[in-house]
């Protein structure tokens, strides 16, 4: 194989690409990308890709971080529009499932893969092709999402007798 052939691996999603595929140099190494998307996730945590001596990184390991986000909406979408998200997050790496049903869109996807700004910018571009606002109401809905998230992680939960607390 001559040296016009040449091919590295992709840190995020093990694609097979020429070395000057959207590169990057980092630490010292160089790497390369199959797309925007995957070079954006490791530029975000570059080491969930990338070991240190001794210990290897999550993807390197082959681990996986499935989350399913469900997102409820205003308003629910008509069939051809839910297509048409369904077909705009489905085209992005890591996005498994899209469910869509009445008022709810349910998002399952690798976290090593995606990330939550990558799916609210596809969803932002879908609903803008929809038209009438729909940009705004995906937006809305993910934003709330997270919200929802945020606050339910702040919350005082009472212990199980025995695990810390006061008794009466």
């Amino acid at each position: 194989m001559g040296a016009g052939n040449e091919k590295v691996e992709d840190p995020v999603c093990q694609m097979q690409v020429p070395p000057d595929q959207n590169a990057v140099h980092y630490l010292g190494m160089d790497f390369a990308f199959c797309s925007q998307q995957c070079k954006e996730r490791f530029l975000a945590n570059p080491h969930l890709y990338m070991g240190v001596p001794g210990e290897r990184a999550p993807k390197q390991a082959g681990q996986e971080v499935i989350k399913r986000r469900h997102l409820r909406l205003e308003t629910p979408l008509s069939a051809p529009d839910a297509q048409q998200v369904a077909e705009r997050l489905l085209a992005m790496m890591g996005i498994y499932s899209v469910d869509i049903d009445a008022h709810e869109l349910i998002i399952t996807y690798d976290l090593l893969q995606a990330t939550a700004e990558q799916i609210e910018a596809a969803l932002q571009q879908a609903g803008a092709r929809l038209g009438a606002g729909w940009g705004d109401v995906l937006r809305r809905a993910f934003v709330h999402y997270l919200e929802e998230t945020e606050v339910e992680s702040l919350e005082v939960r009472p212990f199980p007798h025995g695990h810390g607390g006061h008794s009466p």
